[in-house]
């Protein structure tokens, strides 16, 4: 696993052992899902929700984003971020935290033009989490979702737009714009 365009290009990543704990974005996928930001992220506020090793955070940060917070239930996945963040040279622009995602989203005063959306498979979760996730997502923002392909993501929640969506072997990627007010 690796950083694939940016700053930090060629940066080897780590990530907890076992597949339950971390699920590595193979590069197509990363690629995918970054390609559509590319005129986004310069000086974007980024949300990394279930980060585990950080790769989608850091991937963001690398292509120019100014700040990106991560957060991952799992204190063992926080210091791996915390050290994928400093090997990659993003740690100073990185905030890291500990707690589950629904908390985070319903307690932060914080808004975000980028959401990076990777949580476990099969857990139903991106479909409940969407609306808090449209909350916390700044108009005209995007938030882009890494998902098992059986899952049924809406085609509007909470403001947010699906734009996207496109099959990568097992791996779904559903991309969403928050609309803006007129």
């Amino acid at each position: 696993m690796r950083v694939i365009s940016g700053t930090a290009r060629g940066t080897k990543l780590t990530a907890l052992p076992g597949e339950d704990v971390t699920r590595p974005t193979i590069d197509r996928v990363k690629e995918a899902m970054f390609s559509p930001l590319q005129f986004v992220l310069p000086g974007a506020r980024v949300l990394d929700l279930f980060a585990g090793s950080g790769q989608l955070g850091i991937e963001a940060l690398s292509r120019g984003a100014a700040a990106c917070t991560f957060i991952d239930e799992s204190p063992e996945a926080a210091q791996v971020v915390i050290r994928n963040c400093k090997a990659a040279g993003v740690f100073d622009r990185s905030r890291v935290s500990i707690g589950e995602a629904v908390r985070f989203l319903a307690n932060t005063k914080n808004t975000f033009h980028v959401v990076l959306l990777d949580p476990p498979y099969n857990r139903g979760t991106l479909e409940k989490i969407l609306p808090a996730v449209a909350k916390v997502t700044e108009e005209g923002g995007t938030v882009v979702c890494e998902s098992e392909v059986s899952a049924v993501l809406p085609d509007e929640v909470g403001g947010l737009v699906k734009k996207k969506q496109h099959r990568y072997g097992t791996v779904l990627v559903t991309r969403y714009q928050k609309e803006t007010a007129e």
